[in-house]
């Protein structure tokens, strides 16, 4: 796919289509795939499939829009890197609504957060080859809306105190709303994904699953396994979203919704907006 050319801020390049206003530049079937990757599964689907956990959330421009505002650094709101912790009582105070998101090694998780935070060109996140580079729990506060937050990735090479860690922060972050539970979108669910699913379970922990990796994966491939999944969450879950997201930090597919849904879980749009 071609995309427009990226455009510079602060001095440093943001990636193509970074900014809602470049998407909408695009032609229609490029644009909806950028917006809604999702969605651009559903015409590949068998007649009479059950279509409904493909349309659960579906903003609005204005809300997309409203969120993308939440995610762009500017004078009087700061996007900033807080601080890491490794026990849940050297963490920030909850002071503020929170998000974090966790994942299997090597998933692209830190890829992605930098994507999200594509806008703050500021805010580093560090984002490595090798799989485990991320050993404690990162902060970066949101201006006064919100706190996301990076987890260690569990599996290969995980910290050798990642359940204690991890568990614990879970239980007992009460400003937490919503944990991104990110799965490889090529490979779908693993064994070490259904340990992760079974301890959000256990603690009655609300999540929603983000597909990484999109764009490495055949159209047919990751239908298959969006599929496979959905079934997973009707049969085996109760905290989990129905809904899948689906992303590639690579060409930004499912980043601006994404955005619209971290901001609509942490109550920083209006109901009728995300509906």
């Amino acid at each position: 796919m071609v995309l427009p050319r990226g455009v510079c801020v602060a001095g440093r390049a943001l990636p193509p289509v970074a900014a809602l206003a470049q998407v909408l530049r695009l032609e229609r079937i490029r644009r909806n795939a950028i917006l809604f990757p999702l969605q651009q599964l559903e015409r590949y689907l068998a007649p009479g499939a059950d279509t409904a956990p493909f349309h659960l959330f579906e903003p609005e421009l204005a809300a997309l829009q409203r969120a993308e505002e939440l995610f762009r650094s500017r004078q009087g709101h700061a996007i900033d890197y807080v601080s890491s912790a490794v026990r849940t009582d050297h963490a920030p105070p909850p002071a503020m609504p929170e998000v974090c998101f966790i994942g299997r090694s090597n998933v692209g998780k830190s890829s992605l957060i930098r994507a999200l935070f594509s806008l703050a060109p500021e805010v580093e996140v560090r984002v490595s080859k090798t799989p485990g580079h991320t050993k404690k729990m990162n902060f970066f506060k949101v201006g006064k809306y919100f706190t996301l937050v990076d987890m260690p990735g569990y599996g290969y090479r995980a910290p050798q105190d990642f359940v204690e860690m991890v568990e614990a922060y879970l239980q007992e972050r009460h400003n937490l709303k919503r944990t991104f539970l990110l799965v490889d979108g090529v490979v779908g669910l693993q064994k070490t994904d259904h340990i992760a699913v079974e301890m959000l379970e256990e603690f009655g922990i609300p999540y929603v699953m983000v597909l990484t990796k999109i764009d490495r994966a055949a159209r047919g491939l990751l239908l298959k396994n969006v599929l496979g999944i959905q079934e997973f969450i009707k049969e085996n879950t109760q905290g989990c979203f129905p809904q899948l997201f689906l992303v590639s930090s690579v060409e930004f597919s499912g980043v601006h919704l994404l955005r619209c849904f971290v901001a609509h879980v942490t109550g920083n749009l209006p109901a009728v907006e995300a509906s």
